[in-house]
């Protein structure tokens, strides 16, 4: 899959995530996806290669990087709670997928309870 391919998945994913929203706050190179004003999900060009930005549980982090070889530290973010996600061989539409909703719910998890638009233990899990 391809980085254009890449980041439409992604952006496609989010229609169907309660409370998600799109802003292009920091110009148009970027597209930032929030749940109740939090970050889930980044999107941009690195010199040349659209990516996605996702949050992740530090130890699913490491353990990513290590087993693809296109998902790398989160760029510009902190590198041991985001990573990075580019267009190749490794990636697939169901990886994809799955990112951005482990993303979704690791943000909506620390929301307030009050906020949270799903349950974050058991949105988008299969039974």
């Amino acid at each position: 899959m391809d980085g254009q391919e890449l980041q439409k998945i992604a952006g496609d994913c989010t229609v169907e995530l309660p409370g998600a929203d799109l802003e292009r706050r920091f110009g148009p190179d970027w597209e930032v996806y929030k749940v109740r004003g939090k970050v889930f999900m980044l999107m941009t060009d690195m010199p040349g290669r659209p990516v996605v930005i996702l949050k992740a549980d530090p130890e699913d982090a490491a353990a990513l990087r290590e087993q693809y070889a296109d998902i790398t530290p989160g760029y510009h973010m902190n590198k041991r709670h985001w990573i990075t996600v580019e267009g190749g061989g490794t990636i697939d539409e169901e990886l994809v997928k799955e990112l951005v909703i482990d993303s979704y719910r690791l943000v909506v998890g620390g929301l307030p309870k009050s906020d949270q638009p799903v349950d974050p233990h058991t949105y988008g899990r299969r039974a």
